[in-house]
């Protein structure tokens, strides 16, 4: 089945500490880029600095061939977060959250709505600063996912959850409880699907069909940065790609599989999915 995707909000730059070298990420912008790494056309709508970080992620993109014809640009610094690791998992130590995306978030025209009903998925995430145009985007699309990382209160879960068909948290750390009461209570409060990741440790799903686990192979990290938004990238090409906006148990552990492969793959180079460049202290 030939789909295309779009991901919308957050880009930044990754600096690593112990290297001297940025990588470009955040969410959004990394499911676009594995979406096109996989084979798939893929869009990104964000915000954009005009610094030297701005530069190395646009072109990145351009080399890509991630469409980026929609974005917005300012004068001013791109999003950045500064990382260390720690035996392979990364650390976030500094950032200015998000750059010019936190002081100028999207509002979509209708050009922008017209252009984004022509892609069968939607992907954002808690760092995009897109909570008040959600509406908009699922009363013209067919299908929306979005990252809750591991954050996010009762307020914000009612607001956002009832557009989102596809919610992903984050739950390292939680009892298999606690985690099971995180996937129960954004499923009540609108969110379709839900799927909690906890590392190796295992994935776990949530819709009106029941509840599934799945645990995936350990392999040791050279950097764990971008593994889940891989799975994601990956499990939602999968369901999408299966053709059925209701998938059954078999459909969704299929797509599990398939995330965990696209996850595998980042954990063994540094970024998110590579194009490093060395960068200014200055």
């Amino acid at each position: 089945m030939s789909i295309s995707v779009i991901g919308i909000g957050d880009n930044v730059v990754d600096k690593y500490l112990h290297s001297g070298v940025m990588y470009p990420g955040g969410n959004a912008l990394n499911f676009s880029a594995y979406a096109k790494l996989a084979g798939v056309p893929a869009a990104f709508m964000g915000v954009f600095g005009n610094d030297e970080a701005a530069r190395h992620v646009q072109d990145t993109l351009h080399e890509l061939q991630v469409d980026i014809t929609h974005c917005r640009y300012y004068v001013g610094e791109n999003g950045y977060a500064c990382i260390r690791l720690k035996n392979g998992d990364r650390e976030f130590v500094a950032g200015n959250k998000n750059g010019m995306l936190r002081e100028h978030p999207i509002k979509l025209s209708q050009d922008d709505l017209y252009y984004i009903s022509r892609f069968d998925l939607v992907h954002s995430s808690i760092n995009s600063h897109l909570e008040s145009e959600l509406e908009k985007i699922k009363r013209n699309q067919r299908v929306v996912s979005f990252d809750f990382s591991g954050r996010g209160t009762d307020e914000y879960f009612e607001k956002v959850c009832p557009w989102i068909d596809y919610g992903f948290v984050s739950c390292s750390g939680l009892s298999l409880d606690e985690i099971k009461e995180k996937l129960d209570k954004l499923y009540h409060f609108g969110c379709r699907h839900v799927i909690a990741t906890s590392g190796h440790e295992g994935v776990y799903y949530f819709s009106a069909n029941g509840y599934l686990e799945w645990r995936p192979k350990y392999i040791e990290p050279v950097d764990t940065l971008g593994a889940g938004d891989a799975f994601l990238t990956g499990f939602m090409l999968s369901i999408i790609q299966s053709g059925t906006d209701a998938p059954d148990n078999e459909k969704v552990m299929s797509a599990m599989r398939a995330g965990g492969r696209s996850a595998a793959q980042v954990l063994s180079h540094y970024g998110a999915f590579g194009f490093g460049k060395p960068y200014s202290t200055s």
